[in-house]
This record gives C-alpha cells, structure tokens and sequence, in this order.
C-alpha cells in the first residue's frame, strides 16, 4: 500500500510538469543578416519559462520550447519585438 501511495505521490508531482511544457515555432521576417539571430536568441532566453532556442536566419524562424505555467507565447513575441524584431507563430 505505501508502494501505491508514494506511485502515486510522484505521479502526481511530476505529470503537471510534463503538460507544460509546450514548443512553438515564431516566424521572425525582419532578420535581415546572419547576426540577428543572435539578438533574437538572447531576447528570447531572457524570458522566464524558456528552456530551449533554436534560431535560423535562412527560413528566419525561432523554435522555443518553454513551461506555458511561467510564460506565454505572447510574452515570446513581445520579447523579439522589443529586440526590433516582431514575430508570430508560424502555422
């Protein structure tokens, strides 16, 4: 029985943390050279909640893998238009 219970205990505490996690990819189109990247990146880390970045100036798209309980894909496009670089989600 204190098997069962403490399954499901850790069940409990660690599937919440499985469905936030979310992946969106951004289209970034005023990425005009192959530094930009680079500032699009570092604003984008900066946002609490991200845990990966993947930015490529040729298709000029972002792939952010964040926690959807501490940011918002809305927070994400702020933080690239606040950097000069206004994005949104690609379909």
């Amino acid at each position: 029985m204190k098997k069962l219970f403490a399954s499901l205990a850790l069940v409990a505490v660690v599937a919440p943390v499985w469905a936030a996690t979310q992946t969106v990819k951004l289209s970034v189109p005023g990425m005009t050279c192959a530094a930009c990247p680079i500032t699009v990146k570092k604003a984008i880390s900066k946002v609490e909640g991200v845990s990966k970045v993947d930015v490529t100036f040729e298709t000029r798209e972002a792939v952010v893998t964040f926690d959807d309980v501490k940011t918002s894909v809305q927070k994400l496009t702020k933080a690239t238009e606040d950097a000069g670089y206004p994005s949104s989600v690609k379909q």
